[in-house]
């Protein structure tokens, strides 16, 4: 690539990209508030509309895995653009059909298609753009990438929801897809140079491709099932084990020539940085379902609400991204400096969280939410420009794959780790609760005695007021029993970085010494 095509792309380009990057962001996050209409206009049972949500992540993994492939034959603008707009078409007819077998051949196709353009974008700011430029170039492609289906896209779908229906999140995408198609189309990018055309490694497709959908149907589906006690998942685990072994072992014998690039790991710093992606999923991820549940299914918020709740968190976090661009960029700070700020900042937001209660509102959570914003944006550009900076343009693709396959498996395994610990810790801690509420304590006698004197007030015969009264005590118990779940939850992921934090920073000593 000669230096003048380097600097003939423009801000149209990088409108183009940060575009196609938002269908992916609508598209990915479509069913996490839709999916109660989406249930009930296609009559779905909820193992039935499982398979929407794996058949995308699932796919999504495997368009990860296989755009470094498709762009050494392919020019990236040609491969971004045809996944946009494959994109687009399939949320254009996802929003015309209730038929659930076509719905998840809809979401396959959009999941491939999404994981694809988001390799081929950042591939493309790569080539396109001079190294100076890529703090700020990258802060503005996590922005579409990530804040964009972190924080921004739950707020536009909480109000579609709330206010048309489930199918305007679908249709929305299409303009989206065709602007951007457009603007990648009369932009001008670098020629690529001619690259050696790797035969495709179908084998090492095929065992990668079971091994991610078997996970992806573990993590998302295990907690339903109790995990374990369920021989379909005891089943699919083993199989999703061999096929990864099986995958691994081929790769190794392929010399180079398999789905898998080794040769990224001799760099110590994308090496630390896959690393990381996996901790800093879980707590994008992580912490993006504890939010909204904990206000949807706790304080009783409408989606719109809940939805927007993470808005301020998303200016913060484009905030973070920018300062920490300029840092990089303009005072050559090095990337790995900002780690420890976001790390901490994210601890302390999670720590704050974990003291909410029934009472609490948007403003008591603010603080902590906006924290949150601030530390994933100092993470995420960081971990970025340290996994990809030093990567030549022979692996660069397979390198930002791979990068992202992690933090999409770390946020799979953190959202049902926590999942998981709401459940037990709803159910134990209403075990816990209940067995306080001691039959014929003068405690219990006045409250049952209060509440129902205050019923009767209210015109309710004596009986009635009596079974109410017991019947509210109950409902009090279990959502006392949530609240105390979910903040443990939110003291988990305090716990997570507590941990993960102290190995990051021995795993990047002991990478250096290595060097």
């Amino acid at each position: 690539m000669n230096r003048s095509a380097a600097d003939r792309p423009g801000v149209l380009l990088m409108i183009g990209i940060l575009l196609a990057s938002l269908t992916e962001a609508i598209a990915g996050t479509a069913l996490v508030l839709g999916r109660s209409d989406i249930i009930g206009d296609t009559a779905a049972t909820p193992d039935e509309f499982a398979w929407l949500d794996i058949g995308y992540t699932g796919f999504k993994l495997i368009g990860f895995m296989t755009a470094s492939w498709l762009l050494a034959r392919f020019a990236p603008r040609n491969v971004i653009v045809a996944a946009t707009l494959a994109m687009g078409l399939a949320c254009a007819i996802a929003a015309c059909s209730t038929r659930l077998d076509l719905l998840i051949a809809l979401r396959i196709l959009q999941g491939f298609a999404g994981g694809t353009l988001l390799v081929a974008g950042q591939v493309l700011i790569f080539r396109s753009y001079r190294r100076q430029l890529q703090p700020a170039l990258q802060a503005l492609f996590a922005i579409g990438a990530v804040v964009a289906s972190a924080t921004l896209t739950p707020a536009l779908q909480g109000w579609l929801v709330d206010s048309q229906s489930w199918t305007w999140i679908f249709l929305s995408v299409v303009p989206l897809a065709l602007v951007a198609s457009g603007l990648l189309l009369i932009t001008a990018t670098p020629t690529p140079a001619p690259a050696s055309r790797r035969p495709l490694d179908g084998l090492g497709l095929l065992l990668s491709a079971t091994a991610l959908l078997c996970f992806t149907y573990v993590l998302s589906q295990g907690e339903r099932w109790d995990w374990f006690e369920a021989p379909r998942i005891v089943w699919l685990t083993l199989v999703g084990s061999a096929a990864l072994l099986g995958f691994l072992g081929q790769q190794l014998l392929s010399n180079g020539k398999g789905v898998l690039d080794f040769s990224l790991f001799r760099s110590s710093d994308f090496s630390f940085a896959f690393i990381v992606s996996f901790v800093a999923g879980a707590a994008l991820f992580g912490s993006a379902y504890l939010i909204p549940a904990f206000a949807v299914s706790v304080l009783g918020f409408t989606f719109t609400e809940a939805g927007l709740l993470l808005l301020p968190s998303g200016v913060l976090f484009v905030v973070a991204l920018l300062i920490a661009a300029w840092l990089m960029q303009s005072r050559g700070v090095a990337p790995f400096a900002t780690v420890p700020f976001g790390i901490l900042m994210i601890m302390i937001a999670m720590w704050l969280l974990s003291g909410s209660t029934r009472e609490s509102g948007s403003a008591d959570m603010m603080s902590a939410i906006l924290l949150r914003g601030l530390g994933l944006g100092f993470l995420f550009l960081s971990i970025t420009l340290i996994a990809f900076t030093h990567l030549n343009s022979r692996n660069l693709a397979a390198g930002i794959g791979l990068f992202n396959t992690g933090r999409q498996l770390g946020g799979l395994i953190g959202v049902a780790g926590l999942q998981t610990l709401i459940e037990h810790g709803h159910a134990a801690n209403a075990v816990i609760l209940g067995s306080s509420v001691t039959p014929g304590s003068p405690a219990l006698i006045e409250r049952l005695t209060n509440t129902g004197s205050w019923l009767m007030g209210k015109g309710m015969e004596p009986a009635a007021a009596a079974r109410v009264a017991t019947n509210l005590l109950g409902r009090t118990v279990s959502e006392q029993s949530l609240v105390i779940a979910f903040d443990s939850a939110f003291m988990a992921v305090t716990l997570l970085f507590a941990v993960a934090a102290p190995l990051l920073v021995a795993i990047k000593i002991g990478f250096a010494k290595h060097a």
